[in-house]
């Protein structure tokens, strides 16, 4: 199948899934928070007491202590999401998708509190005698639903590759490979050596190395990530006040942005939020199944502090680079990908309000009569340069692009070049040009506006290698929790060998198909996970109370 009849497809598929799941995924945190009473702000500190192990007691079982399920845990969900996955956001919603990401946190810290107490409570041992958990289990055990359970762990092993393994590998190597000038595959290989060497040795090695890199990773990064923020102060005030000036409203066309609705930056905001936090999307409580617990709320409330340090910190941060420095409004010279280039027929400019409100509309797909027609014909090239203009535009990253030049072996094209239904008939031909630029590449840029210059996109690299790293390890584990739910340990070391290969391809693959796919994997895990959790409710709130009950009277001292 040719790759646009799949990007079609994935297309089609993200529409369906993920035009419900925002709406869904906040109404469930904002019930959960509204039915429990804000446990997100009410257990807040004493989450941090249980993370520290005021309450532990030696003979809790399980085969990880609540830092270590922390540490894990955060090692999925800080990823490529936090340095690529917000720089998308922003690049296609603009300020306002901020202001979702953190609703998405805000609420989702109490969806996190619920889905990991639960998947606690109905944890169980596998053959070799370690911990296993999840919402498959408390779907079978408690819901009688093996169907579901069943359905929700071949998810799990799917978003396995699409959200920890696929757009880390990727982002990786894009980081790589625009600051050291590494190859794609060069890194990809490596780091894939490395990889297996660490999830061959399963839960208790990988606990070892995320509760050292987790710690580590965030210091640096938050580091260089103030460098920019001082060194842009008086722009910080500003972008605060854009991220809840278009909460409501959608955000202005700026620069070579050419503004989002409403309903775009809200969707954006809240899909990057999830694939960022992953509060909903079910895939933490395996990790927080192993810790050291009696108590399943005690693990519950250890999760409160996730998407609190991912999201409402580290992405904010982020966020705030990107905002702050200006540069995502800004064109930047950059090799056109053909995944997101697009020829459209005319002469369009971002310059006319006009044109640039009919390229809004059809970018975002918001208009039944699309005022844009995609270019049927042949660009004639001298020297890399089109000379009929006035026939079509390059629209490449959601921009008007400039400057644009064709090549062939790295060389100048001359000649004609055919263009069928907007997209280039030859694939031979390479395009170089200005246009608006996203993920891991914004957020480069964005780094070296700081104290530290250029030396700022070192840091990004650095930043990206161990986030994303850590992510893949993690979510081996939960991809293998899956496996042995579904077929016994018998697949694990199979698995894990396909997971280190899919690792290495996806170095060399397409950024925002991959992207594509990690954002349909994630919506096949949370549907069926808010579902399980939301049947629950009662039981959720009953548990809460028996927890408070028996800890009021082991520690009259209080909370």
């Amino acid at each position: 199948m040719p790759l646009e009849k799949i990007t079609e497809l994935l297309n089609l598929l993200d529409g369906w899934l993920g035009s419900a799941q925002p709406f869904i995924l906040l109404g469930t945190g904002l019930f959960f928070t509204i039915y429990l009473g804000f446990p997100q702000i009410k257990y807040f500190k004493h989450a941090w007491r249980c993370v520290r192990g005021k309450y532990d007691k030696p003979e809790h079982e399980g085969d990880t202590s609540h830092f270590q399920a922390l540490t894990t845990a955060l090692s999925g969900t800080v990823g490529t999401g936090n340095i690529g996955g917000v720089a998308l956001a922003v690049y296609l919603g603009g300020p306002a998708a901020l202001f979702w990401m953190w609703m998405t946190a805000f609420f989702g810290m109490t969806t996190k509190f619920v889905e990991v107490s639960l998947s606690h409570k109905y944890r169980v041992k596998d053959e070799d005698g370690f911990i296993v958990g999840g919402p498959m289990f408390f779907m079978e055990r408690r819901l009688n639903m093996k169907w579901l359970a069943v359905f929700f762990a071949v998810a799990t092993v799917i978003s396995s590759f699409g959200s920890g393994n696929l757009p880390q590998s990727n982002n990786m190597a894009i980081g790589m490979e625009s600051t050291f000038g590494i190859p794609p595959w060069v890194t990809g290989g490596v780091l894939a050596i490395l990889l297996g060497l660490v999830i061959i040795g399963g839960i208790r090695r990988i606990v070892k190395v995320t509760e050292k890199i987790v710690p580590i990773m965030a210091v640096i990064y938050l580091v260089g990530a103030l460098a920019v923020i001082v060194a842009n102060l008086d722009q910080v005030g500003p972008s605060f006040v854009s991220v809840f000036r278009d909460a409501f409203t959608g955000s202005a066309a700026a620069g070579g942005f050419l503004g989002a609705t409403f309903a775009y930056a809200f969707v954006q905001g809240v899909k990057r939020g999830l694939f960022s936090n992953e509060a909903g999307q079910g895939s933490a409580p395996i990790a927080h199944a192993a810790a050291r617990a009696d108590e399943p709320i005690s693990e519950g409330m250890v999760s409160i502090l996730e998407p609190f340090i991912d999201t409402i910190v580290i992405c904010t941060v982020t966020g705030l680079v990107i905002l702050s420095s200006g540069v995502w409004t800004e064109k930047f010279e950059n090799s056109f990908q053909k995944f997101d280039m697009e020829i459209i027929a005319g002469s369009h400019s971002e310059e006319d309000a006009q044109q640039r409100q009919q390229l809004l509309q059809h970018l975002s797909d918001s208009a039944d009569d699309d005022p844009i027609r995609k270019f049927d014909g042949a660009i004639q090239v001298r020297n890399g340069i089109a000379v009929n203009l006035d026939e079509f535009t390059v629209v490449h990253n959601r921009s008007v692009a400039e400057q644009v030049r064709y090549l062939r072996d790295g060389e100048p094209y001359n000649g004609e070049i055919q263009v069928i239904d907007g997209e280039l008939a030859d694939d031979a031909i390479s395009v170089r040009g200005y246009s608006l630029v996203h993920s891991v590449e914004l957020t480069t840029k964005a780094f070296n506006r700081g104290l530290l210059g250029d030396y700022g996109q070192y840091i990004v690299s650095i930043g990206l290698v161990l986030f994303a790293f850590s992510t893949a390890v993690a979510w081996s584990y939960y991809g293998d929790r899956a496996i042995v739910y579904l077929f016994g340990l018998k697949l694990v070391m199979p698995y894990r060998v396909v997971y280190v290969f899919g690792f290495f391809m996806a170095s060399i693959s397409d950024t925002s198909f991959i992207w594509l796919i990690s954002f349909i994997t994630v919506a096949l895990m949370t549907l069926p996970n808010l579902f399980g959790i939301l049947m629950l409710h009662r039981e959720m709130k009953e548990t809460v109370a028996d927890y408070w009950g028996k800890f009021r009277i082991e520690h009259p001292e209080g909370a």
